[in-house]
């Protein structure tokens, strides 16, 4: 059964080389492809899942070669609820684009390619192995970006390409150091030799420090955060809904894979100074970022400065070194992912009958399409922490491993950040329930008297019932994670305790 580990990255990468090959006999080959491909995904992810539930932590030699030599991928319960949640999500946006598209063959197979970058960043045991699905990542997301094919969203893509080879640059740099200083590649072999070599060495902690703000750039920390909103705002509604469910989770899950099994509490306990600067990096991101999101009109560049906001405090959580804070930041990575992928989905509803997608375009969308707006006010309030929804959860376990470690100028910035973030979507949720507009051109009104909307009242053009099905799972997948987050937590100890 460990086959179906490597098999996460085999199949989407395989699979993507036939949307292009048979699109030219059949339309639909790359809609079909996905779709067989994200289920594929799904029993995949289920029979890692059941194996770490059953047998606990296990890993596959690449090609039979055996680590430190080989490359290894391993499986644990941290591993086996993110593989599940990509092809859940991959499912749901596949879905999604049916309709919504794009419809090119093209972009089902560069969505395939980043299915199978972040399934293998999640997976791999190995620092330059990383790199690879990273760049896997990077180059189906540069591509995704420009699926628009308009003039903003090519800029957009080669602004991203651009900052992001630089990330991945000095992510590269930072192995290159590494290596210099151990001789080795694998994350757990490396563990073992960075003692020897003495965590305050120049080369270990200028390691460090480079693979840090390469990764800080593809998670999008601020300042590195500058390709974010363009990226989001100029991107198809379905892949605008995809990376930021995905690209930034994965960039995040290996700041904390790379901190806790590379580098570990020890290096902490030796250098502190490294790990309270990535605290403080995080926590003004956390406050920058809510900002910026609160002084948006556009409200695709609105959620891209909430994730830069809430990226920064899942990374703060992890930097804090505290098993309460860690534990948070993870639930916080799945809750946020879950959250903003139907957050998303839902403002290409909701734009898709207003004529645009800025905060003003929302006004009096509650009554005209119902569904999608209840939705989109249930994800926004489960993003602000509002209990028993996910993010609370979340975001209480890092306050009170932020406290317990004497890191209390964290704990005050997700109380400070909860707060703006309350503001920005109060903004939008007072404009769909409690403004109406204030007049109706007469041809408007004539053009869409024969329109319908999610259920609501007429004077619409339609929500496709994909959407309104997506973005109400998202809503109650949000507040159940939140009710079964002990549960959850539950599932995630067994990896952590091993890091304290």
């Amino acid at each position: 059964m460990t086959d179906a580990l490597p098999l996460l990255v085999v199949i989407p990468l395989f699979a993507a080389l036939f949307p292009v090959a048979l699109g030219y006999l059949w339309s639909d080959a790359g809609w079909a492809t996905a779709a067989v491909t994200a289920l594929l995904h799904l029993g995949l992810a289920s029979v890692v899942a059941q194996q770490v539930i059953n047998s606990g932590q296990f890993s596959y030699a690449v090609g039979g070669f055996q680590p430190p030599i080989g490359i290894e991928l391993v499986a644990d319960s941290v591993t086996a609820v993110l593989v599940v949640l990509i092809s859940v999500i991959t499912i749901l946006i596949v879905a999604y684009a049916r309709r919504a598209g794009p419809h090119q063959n093209a972009f089902y197979s560069e969505l395939l390619l980043l299915t199978a970058g972040v399934s293998g960043v999640v997976i791999t045991g190995d620092l330059f192995n990383l790199y690879v699905f990273l760049e896997i990542t990077g180059l189906a997301t540069y591509a995704l970006v420009a699926a628009n094919r308009s003039p903003a969203a090519a800029l957009a893509s080669v602004k991203y390409l651009l900052v992001g080879t630089i990330g991945a640059s000095l992510y590269l740099l930072g192995v290159g150091y590494l290596y210099v200083a151990t001789g080795t590649l694998n994350m757990a072999d490396l563990a073992g030799q960075l003692p020897a070599v003495g965590y305050d060495t120049p080369l270990v902690v200028t390691g460090f420090v480079l693979l840090m703000t390469g990764l800080a750039i593809k998670t999008a920390l601020f300042p590195l955060h500058t390709w974010q909103p363009n990226a989001y705002a100029e991107s198809p509604h379905s892949v605008t809904a995809y990376i930021a469910a995905l690209v930034s989770t994965a960039a995040a899950y290996a700041i904390f894979r790379i901190t806790y099994t590379v580098f570990t509490t020890s290096f902490a306990s030796v250098v502190p100074l490294a790990l309270d600067a990535l605290a403080w990096a995080a926590a003004i991101s956390v406050i920058v970022g809510s900002v910026l999101a609160v002084v948006q009109s556009d409200l695709k560049r609105m959620l891209a400065y909430s994730s830069v906001a809430q990226f920064g405090l899942i990374i703060a959580g992890i930097a804090v070194m505290n098993e309460i804070a860690l534990t948070g930041s993870l639930v916080h990575l799945v809750g946020h992912a879950v959250m903003k992928a139907g957050l998303f989905v839902a403002v290409g509803g909701l734009a898709s009958i207003a004529g645009g997608q800025t905060i003003d375009d929302m006004i009096g969308l509650g009554r005209r399409a119902p569904i999608v707006s209840l939705g989109f006010a249930t994800l926004a309030f489960a993003l602000v922490g509002v209990p028993p929804a996910i993010g609370f959860a979340g975001k209480w376990q890092i306050v009170l491993g932020a406290v317990s470690a004497g890191h209390w100028a964290v704990g005050v910035v997700a109380v400070i950040s909860t707060m703006l973030t309350l503001a920005y979507f109060l903004r939008i949720v007072e404009r769909l329930y409690f403004r109406s507009p204030s007049s109706v051109d007469e041809q408007t009104s004539d053009m869409s008297m024969n329109m319908t909307t999610d259920g609501g009242d007429a004077m619409a053009t339609s929500i496709s019932q994909t959407t309104r099905v997506i973005v109400t799972l998202s809503a109650i997948s949000a507040i159940a994670l939140g009710l079964a987050a002990s549960d959850l937590i539950s599932i995630l100890e067994p990896a952590l305790e091993v890091y304290f």
